[in-house]
């Protein structure tokens, strides 16, 4: 699609046509799906004599899809094989060249951000020089399988007509088959790809709100064993907007306590925000000087000394 002839006059015209015998073969090529537009198009490249780059709003959003919808199935596939995987050779080429180069000079907090917008903008990049070549590219196949019906068929209209139909149109399965791959697609990306971003990222805050509960029941504790009352008031700093600090007399799924450190996740983004206001609770024990964790976490994410509700 991005390396179409340009050459006059474009690929398979056929000048022996007159322009209504011409408008239609195209017709039955193109169907009464946005016949319209195709036909004004078609028009535009006739008159000037070569193919030239037009805009395309279908193919800027979803070429795969399309390419189906106008029974280009061969096409979708090289599409979706040669085209994809350049995408993704130029994408890994450009985050490993600015990873060895850039990132160690980039804040954390930015460096999830920045690889996404590389990929996009190199996504973007190819989707914008696609839809500027959709238009002749089915220019294009158009004036080929009018050329094939014309060969094959030279006397007989009503073949040419089958031909054209059969090759061109429009087909609703291709356009369901399209999005139902890109919703597959997306269940894949969930299911298996973004839990292996997740995973590190909700272990390392997993790590930070135990290790913060944890720095700040030993302190509570000390004072409680020295005064023998629960600091409720004591200013506890975590050094994370991703994790709040509470000492209070009570805390929920606690029956009987004086004095409780409650860890309280907060702040956390995609793909780990169902982490939020999940806690973790050192409370000391009645009648003795042992402390306690219980957990809102599930088994497999809670501390292993730390029993989950």
């Amino acid at each position: 699609m991005l390396f179409i002839e340009t050459d006059t006059p474009p690929p398979f015209y056929q000048e022996q046509l007159t322009p209504a015998r011409r408008t239609q073969l195209d017709k039955w090529f193109i169907s009464n799906r946005s016949q319209r537009y195709y036909l004004k198009r078609f028009e535009q490249f006739d008159k000037q004599g070569y193919l030239s780059p037009k805009w395309h709003w279908a193919a800027f959003f979803v070429t795969f899809p399309w390419l189906l919808y106008r029974k280009r199935y061969m096409d979708a596939i090289v599409y979706s094989v040669a085209g994809w995987s350049f995408i993704q050779l130029n994408v890994a080429l450009v985050l490993v060249t600015v990873e060895f180069l850039a990132m160690p000079y980039i804040a954390d907090a930015y460096q999830m951000t920045i690889r996404a917008a590389i990929a996009a903008i190199i996504w973007l990049f190819w989707s914008f020089m696609v839809a500027r070549w959709t238009d002749a590219y089915y220019y294009r196949m158009a004036r080929r399988e009018i050329a094939d019906a014309i060969d094959d068929y030279p006397q007989d209209e009503r073949l040419q007509q089958a031909h054209l139909r059969r090759e061109g149109g429009v087909s609703l399965f291709g356009l369901g088959l399209g999005f139902g791959f890109f919703a597959f697609a997306l269940m894949v990306i969930k299911v298996q790809f973004l839990p292996i971003i997740a995973k590190p990222k909700a272990n390392e805050v997993l790590f930070d709100a135990y290790d913060s509960a944890k720095t700040a029941q030993n302190r509570a504790a000390l004072i409680y064993q020295q005064t023998g009352q629960c600091p409720i008031n004591l200013p506890i700093n975590t050094g994370t907007q991703q994790v709040r600090i509470d000492i209070d007399t009570k805390a929920a799924g606690v029956a009987e306590t004086d004095c409780a450190v409650i860890a309280t996740i907060q702040n956390v983004k995609f793909p780990i925000r169902y982490l939020n206001d999940h806690n973790l609770v050192f409370y000391h024990v009645l009648g003795g000087d042992n402390w306690e964790c219980i957990s809102s976490l599930n088994k497999k994410q809670a501390p292993e000394n730390c029993s989950a509700d």
